[in-house]
């Protein structure tokens, strides 16, 4: 891919278009394919951002280094110190352009653990009071965890990304990714250092949610 070139490409299937996505990463100019998907609703929506280096196509590339993030209003454009989202993303951006083949599949509607971004902030009030982001989220009546991973797997699918290492702490993501038919061939940790704020946060995905940190 040559830096400055900048292309736009219209898919045969109506419910994805491609483009190439220049952005500024730790004061480098990175030049990322970026697709991007329509689910079935409105709201269900995917960013997808790879890069591969020159020789790494379909067919003949290496097992793809992927993060599904789920999109944090809160950490991942305002820096917020109550979550890991941010240093994830951040970190994952990293790895994924220092491998020969790597992906970052952006979900915006997984925001709070699919919750939604009001919910999110309603349970953040709740753990100000002592309760813990599982005891929070059942407070307001919301599931601990509503993702569903169907369209990000039909997604991989479609990238030619039937076999993933996958960057996740978390167990649960892996299997339902596995559920949905995408292969995981290994996982691979993405953890950040705990803060002040976000501490007891970490330490309840560890306990109560079987993240491993």
């Amino acid at each position: 891919m040559k830096s400055g070139a900048l292309t736009s490409v219209k898919l045969p299937a109506d419910w994805s278009v491609e483009t190439i996505l220049p952005i500024d990463f730790q004061g480098k100019e990175l030049m990322l394919e970026a697709h991007a998907y329509q689910g079935e609703s409105e709201e269900e929506q995917i960013l997808v951002l790879i890069h591969r280096e020159p020789g790494a196509v379909n067919g003949s590339a290496p097992t793809p280094v992927v993060r599904v993030h789920s999109g944090c209003v809160t950490g991942d454009i305002f820096h917020s110190l109550r979550c890991d989202c941010y240093q994830q993303l951040q970190a994952a951006l990293k790895i994924i352009t220092e491998v020969p083949y790597g992906a970052i599949v952006y979900v915006p509607y997984h925001e709070g653990r699919g919750i939604g971004l009001f919910k999110k902030i309603q349970a953040y009030a709740l753990q100000d009071q002592g309760f813990d982001t599982v005891e929070a989220n059942i407070e307001v009546g919301a599931p601990i965890d509503s993702r569903d991973y169907a369209l990000t797997a039909r997604v991989l699918r479609d990238l030619g990304m039937q076999e993933i290492k996958l960057l996740s702490n978390n167990p649960a993501k892996e299997q339902a990714l596995k559920q949905n038919g995408v292969r995981v061939a290994e996982r691979l940790p993405l953890v950040s250092a705990p803060n002040k704020f976000n501490q007891r946060y970490l330490e309840t995905k560890r306990a109560r949610m079987a993240h491993k940190l």
